[in-house]
């Protein structure tokens, strides 16, 4: 029998424009301690350690090591990084966690996109020989897949300005967000997005614990059972791709039973509008189901901890009572390469 697993705790700093005035583990270490606190755990009670980051971002090599300054090395602790997106980081603790080789894991991850120029940093996650030359950035890519909606008769700009008004005026209750209220849609940056259609730029951290079977009952009194997850990838070349669906984000949510009950919240790491609405199709989601509660990546979107927070978002809104079935959606790479899905449930009430 698969070992039960579960969020029992999650946290996240106020996203900024800017932190110009504090480091990575500045940044960091407050959300460490609010994440412990909410359990009553000690760091030398935590039996692993994952974190996701990026090096790009830092602008220096294994940047990761000097966030751990944050955890403590003492006493020595089992650890791991990724090089990606922290919710990729959430899944290696999962299955460490399966393994029986602990009952309970720390999971951080952090950006600050703030430094440099973000839509020339991601260029470095293209392919380096046909399309990385070329310099297409982060925007103009998002721009292809928008307009291909567009051409498909999928979407219109009316239409993903409502994503973009619906997801911000949700963010005023989330107090952490970046951009909430109404946001001028503003000018094209390319078209057919507009400013409104993209994400705010900005620095943040979030950390979530996880823990197994009774461990988790201890520490929580709702927990968040994640009773499924899985992690899939499109090819690499633009090209090959159709840019209006999703099919490795279909095949993740199938894998993580996703469409075996209906769920009633869905955190989708959708950090352009277009990006919702291809999201939604893929995961078959209706009306009924609250999407982005949270305000989602439109209102904030620090690079890096933006997917682990859609899973911290959907583990809290089971915390609270205010979900029972919630489904948290991570992506990484251009037009949505690899794409993470994850179901969380709370024990029937």
């Amino acid at each position: 029998m698969t070992r039960p697993i579960a969020v029992v705790a999650f946290a996240q700093t106020d996203h900024l424009r800017s932190t110009d005035e504090l480091s990575e583990v500045e940044m960091l270490m407050p959300v460490l301690h609010r994440v412990l606190d909410r359990t009553g755990l000690r760091t030398g009670d935590i039996g692993f350690t994952c974190s996701g980051s990026s090096d790009y971002l830092a602008g220096r090599a294994f940047s990761f090591t000097l966030a751990l300054d944050g955890v403590g090395a003492w006493p020595p602790l089992s650890e791991s990084h990724v090089e990606t997106d922290g919710a990729w980081a959430l899944y290696e603790a999962w299955v460490k966690l399966l393994t029986g080789d602990a009952d309970t894991a720390l999971v951080y991850a952090y950006g600050k996109s703030s430094p440099g120029s973000l839509r020339d940093v991601l260029t470095r996650q293209l392919d380096p020989y046909y399309v990385a030359p070329l310099w297409p950035d982060s925007v103009a890519l998002a721009a292809l897949q928008a307009q291909a909606l567009i051409d498909a008769g999928d979407a219109d700009e009316a239409a993903l300005a409502a994503v973009a008004a619906r997801s911000r005026a949700d963010a005023r209750a989330n107090p952490h967000a970046q951009l909430s209220g109404p946001v001028p849609h503003g000018d094209h940056v390319v078209r057919p997005l507009r400013t409104g259609d993209c994400p705010p730029i900005g620095d943040g951290a979030a950390a979530v614990i996880l823990a197994a079977g009774d461990r988790a009952r201890e520490l929580c009194e709702r927990p968040a059972w994640i009773t499924g997850i899985d992690h899939r990838v499109e090819a690499h070349s633009l090209g090959v791709r159709d840019l209006t669906d999703s099919p490795s984000t279909r095949l993740a949510a199938e894998r993580a039973g996703a469409f075996e009950r209906p769920v009633d919240t869905a955190e989708l790491h959708a950090p352009f509008t277009a990006q919702e609405i291809v999201l939604r199709k893929a995961l078959r989601l209706d009306d009924t189901v609250r999407v982005n509660p949270s305000g989602g990546a439109l209102a904030a979107h620090p690079m890096m901890a933006a997917g682990l927070i859609r899973v911290g978002e959907a583990a809290a809104r089971i915390h609270r009572g205010t979900s029972d079935r919630a489904l948290a959606h991570a992506t990484s790479g251009p037009c949505l390469q690899q794409n993470l899905v994850a179901v969380l449930e709370g024990d029937p009430r």
